[in-house]
């Protein structure tokens, strides 16, 4: 049998999260990176910003080793949503910069502590977590917002996938997609009119 350790394995996944959102980024233009593209105005480069302030708190500040970088869009006098869209002046390389920054000041927090120290964070119910949950939190969160990045990204340009290259979507040309997607609502409207 292999043994793991499973430190080892939980940052592997938040890594993998992590790349799976700069991937979606690749090869868009400015517009494309900051364009809303839900109600909510969700937005690919938002979804980066947002991250990189929550991994600075959780695994900064919450175990007392502050993540030092101006303007992280986390203070209690900040807009709200802030964190979630960039501002004409804030640039990608600056934004996805500090994101990087912020994965290596996790990974010394990381690397520094047993799964079991305790942090504290500055909001909810759980207020006490161990770096155990930090990771599992982080991980899910991350996972979530790259969810997110994935739909806005075909909603944009029909990029699909967890990385280029990946075999989690099956295989089709537009043509393929055109009929599938056509066939999906064929199916709804007649479930529909079957309820």
């Amino acid at each position: 049998m292999t043994g793991t350790d499973p430190k080892d394995d939980l940052r592997v996944y938040l890594q993998d999260a992590r790349d799976a959102m700069l991937w979606k980024l690749e090869g868009l233009s400015e517009y494309d990176v900051r364009r809303p593209m839900t109600p909510t105005g969700t937005n690919l480069l938002g979804l980066v910003k947002h991250l990189t302030s929550a991994e600075a708190v959780y695994f900064g500040e919450a175990f007392g080793r502050p993540f030092e970088a101006p303007g992280l869009w986390i203070t209690g006098d900040a807009e709200p949503n802030s964190d979630l869209w960039a501002r004409p002046d804030e640039t990608r390389e600056q934004i996805v910069g500090l994101y990087r920054r912020v994965w290596d000041h996790s990974d010394e927090t990381i690397d520094a502590l047993a799964l079991d120290a305790v942090g504290r964070v500055p909001w909810g119910a759980r207020s006490e977590v161990t770096l155990h949950r930090t990771l599992v939190h982080l991980i899910a969160e991350t996972d979530r917002h790259a969810g997110h990045a994935d739909i806005v990204r075909e909603l944009i340009d029909a990029t699909v996938g967890l990385r280029v290259g990946s075999h989690s979507v099956a295989p089709g040309d537009a043509a393929y997609w055109e009929n599938h997607r056509a066939r999906l609502e064929r199916a709804a409207k007649e479930a529909d009119r079957d309820a």
